[in-house]
This record gives C-alpha cells, sequence and structure tokens, in this order.
C-alpha cells in the first residue's frame, strides 16, 4: 500500500487501497471514474497524479489545466522566508511540505523525463534603507526565535552573497532552506505526469456537484455531461466557492487576492542573479527570481479587486521601481510579460483542506485556499488527498487547516 506519510509518493503506483465505487449506471463508460478532481491547478494536478497512482481511474475537470494562479505566480518555495507573526501553525505545515519538496521534484522529473527548474540556492532577503533595515532585524530575530535556519547578514556580506544587489542595501537575510521552483514547468510536467498514470483531463467547466442521498454522485459540466464519480476533489482555487449544488454550510470560504507578476527576458547587460533575492523597500516587499534561461520574475502585488485580473501600469512601473532598488541591472532588461493572477486566500489565509464539513456531500474532499503557498503546499496536500481519498488518515500537520473551522463562514458571500 502507499504510504501517504512519505515524500514523493504521489505517482507511485500502490498496492491495494480503499477505493470509491461508482455505481452501475446507464452513463457511458468514459464518463464514470472513481475520482474526479475540480480544477487543474498545481493542486488539483498534483492531487489527480498521487490518485492515479494509487490506481484509480482519475478525471480532471477545467477549462485549462495548468493555467490561472499557477501559471501566473513565481515558483518560491519560501516558508522561511514568507513566514508571518501569527502563523505558526501554517509554517509548520510549509516545512513539513518543503521537506517533501526533494523527493518529489525528483520523482516527477523521472516521470516525465525533463527538468521542472527545482533550484536549491536559497533566498537572499535585502533592506533598502535604514528603515527597512529595521524591519528586517525584526523578522530576522523573529525567524530566529522559532528555530530557523536564518543569517544576518551586513549589507557588504550580502552583496558579496549576490553581486548584483545594489550598493546600497543596509543589511540582509540569508535563507538557505528556501527554494525554487519554475512554476510553468511545473504544471506541464504535473499534467503530463497525470494523464501518463491514467488520468483523463476534460478541458471544460465544472458547473455544479451532483449528490445523492446525501452522498457525492459526480460532477455536472457545462453543457449537459455529468461525470460520475464516488469522490469528488474540489481544488479549483479560488473559484472552488463558485461551484453550484454545495450546500450553504460547505462553501469554501475562500476569496481572489489579485498579484500582478511580470517577467523579464535576458540580454547581454542583463545582471547575473545566482538566486532569489527578496527586497524590502519602504516597508513593503519585492521579489527577482532568476531561472535556468536566465529569464527573471519580478513580483507581486497584493490586492483585494475580486475577480479583476488586468494588468495597470501603476502596478507594472511599481514593481520595476522597487525591483531596481535592489537589483539596479534588472531595468535593462526587456519587458517580456505582465500578467495578473488570483490567489485563493481564506479568511486566515492558510489552506482549507479535508473531508468537507457539512450535511449531505459525503465523498467530497476540499483541497484549496493556499493564498501564497501553493506551489510549495503541493507535496504534502496532494497525499492529504490521496490519503483521505484511500480511507487513510493524512499528515498530523494538517489537522489544524480542516473546512470545518470555518463552517459558519459562506464562502460564496464572501467571494
Amino acid at each position: 500500500m502507499t504510504d501517504p506519510g512519505q515524500p514523493g509518493s504521489a505517482g507511485r503506483p500502490g498496492g491495494e487501497v480503499s477505493r470509491p465505487v461508482t455505481e452501475p449506471s446507464s452513463a457511458p463508460a468514459d464518463h464514470r471514474y472513481d475520482v474526479v478532481v475540480v480544477g487543474g491547478g498545481v493542486i488539483g494536478l498534483a492531487c489527480a497524479w498521487d490518485l492515479a497512482g494509487r490506481g484509480m481511474t482519475v478525471a480532471v475537470v477545467d477549462p485549462e489545466p495548468g493555467r490561472g494562479a499557477s501559471w501566473a505566480a513565481a515558483g518560491m518555495l519560501a516558508p522561511v522566508s514568507e513566514v508571518h507573526h501569527g502563523e505558526e501553525p501554517l509554517l509548520a505545515l510549509a516545512l513539513a511540505s518543503a521537506r517533501r519538496w526533494p523527493a518529489f521534484a525528483a520523482e516527477l522529473e523521472a516521470a516525465v523525463g525533463r527538468s521542472i527548474g527545482y533550484r536549491t540556492t536559497g533566498t537572499l532577503v535585502v533592506a533598502a534603507d535604514d528603515g527597512d533595515r529595521a524591519w528586517a532585524r525584526e523578522l530576522f530575530e523573529f525567524q530566529r526565535d522559532l528555530g530557523l535556519g536564518v543569517q544576518w547578514l551586513t549589507g557588504r556580506r550580502a552583496r558579496q552573497l549576490e553581486p548584483a544587489v545594489a550598493p546600497g542595501v543596509r543589511a540582509g537575510i540569508w535563507a538557505p532552506g528556501d527554494h525554487q521552483v519554475d512554476n510553468r514547468l511545473l504544471v506541464g510536467a504535473l499534467l503530463d505526469a497525470a494523464t501518463a498514470a491514467g488520468a483523463v483531463v476534460h478541458r471544460a467547466r465544472a458547473e455544479a456537484l451532483e449528490c445523492s442521498a446525501g452522498v457525492v454522485s459526480g460532477i455536472g459540466l457545462a453543457g449537459g455531461t455529468t461525470l460520475l464519480a464516488g469522490a469528488v476533489v474540489l481544488a479549483a482555487g479560488t473559484w472552488s466557492a463558485q461551484l453550484a449544488g454545495l450546500p450553504a454550510g460547505v462553501v469554501p470560504a475562500v476569496r481572489p487576492v489579485k498579484g500582478q507578476i511580470l517577467r523579464l527576458l535576458p540580454c547581454d547587460r542583463a545582471p547575473t542573479l545566482t538566486r532569489t533575492v527578496r527586497g524590502i523597500v519602504r516597508g513593503a516587499s519585492v521579489y527577482v527570481v532568476p531561472r535556468e534561461d536566465r529569464t527573471v520574475v519580478v513580483g507581486a502585488t497584493m490586492e483585494e479587486r475580486g475577480f479583476d485580473t488586468a494588468v495597470t501600469a501603476g502596478a507594472v512601473y511599481e514593481l520595476l521601481r522597487d525591483a531596481h532598488r535592489v537589483v539596479p541591472g534588472i531595468t535593462e532588461m526587456t519587458l517580456g510579460e505582465a500578467s495578473a493572477g488570483l490567489r485563493p486566500g481564506s479568511p486566515d489565509n492558510a489552506p482549507i483542506v479535508g473531508r468537507a464539513a457539512g450535511e449531505g456531500v459525503e465523498g467530497l474532499v476540499v483541497a484549496t485556499g493556499h493564498y501564497r503557498q501553493g506551489i510549495l503546499l503541493a507535496p504534502l496536500t496532494s497525499a492529504a488527498v490521496g490519503a483521505i481519498v484511500s480511507g487513510q488518515e493524512p499528515p498530523d500537520e494538517l489537522a489544524p487547516f480542516g473546512p470545518g473551522r470555518f463552517a459558519s463562514v459562506s464562502g460564496r458571500a464572501g467571494a
């Protein structure tokens, strides 16, 4: 039996599992599955890969799999440099998933035969001025109190570590355990790995959850087709609250948080960055993430704008201005893309993963609300979902993040 507690268990063929069984019906055989995964972002695809690897028949429903917030992301795996006061349980979850990443990446690359751009070169946080230095020092003390592996650097030492950093930076924090992955290579690999393991992708919009006698029976698609299944995984990111057929107390409490992000193309005058640089500029955060192909990702805004995905001139200006303050050479690069994605935020900015809380939806598993850390949390979330659907217990780190903690919150109203 596949052990859901082991890193890299996703996608590995398992032995016997407790599989949901779809009741016989008049539906075509190619519309009957053990599990339907609603959502083809990094979480949905990772779950589909894990479930298919456990021997289940799996369908993924998404009109554009691999796009959305997962496509617009920067791919940082940064539990240490993104830690916030009051989020200690989330930190434990993030660190647990980070420990799974080396095996998860190696197994995924082996499954598809190509790189996903997983880099373990660490993250450098730099403070632009004296005020930012004080903010960085407070962050460093908090990280150190939590027992995290960080090192305080003078501005000079930060520039020695990363020569492309601006001469005027006042200080830095070195977080060697914060890594990155190329998010676009990742979702492409997950899509290929899931389909190679047997998952079927339906490029359509999931319209409604179907239930019979209080038990999940499938998903109705736009256009009238119904996919029958004994289990449904709701992993549609910020759109999870929009699925019809969910009882009021089961609607995930997620909202869209807009993030605008830039991709810069290399040129002869481009700086040579060897690791992710996160800048603190006038108290705000900006990150500059180099890829193996020498492109650079700059991001990202945090905007409560509903489902708006327009790219604004002001956001492009502010991102380039702040990135230039910490890595001056990036303004020599060509602006290749400006885009926006919608992060699925929850009321406490932590993921919502587990069996749906409420009556009448037995067989529904929720995996959404990952906010800033969907890519980081993909290995642990997919292992947890695979365990739940298989009738096993998920990893202990997920215990504080079940859907039941928002039972009184209307996700659809909040969205």
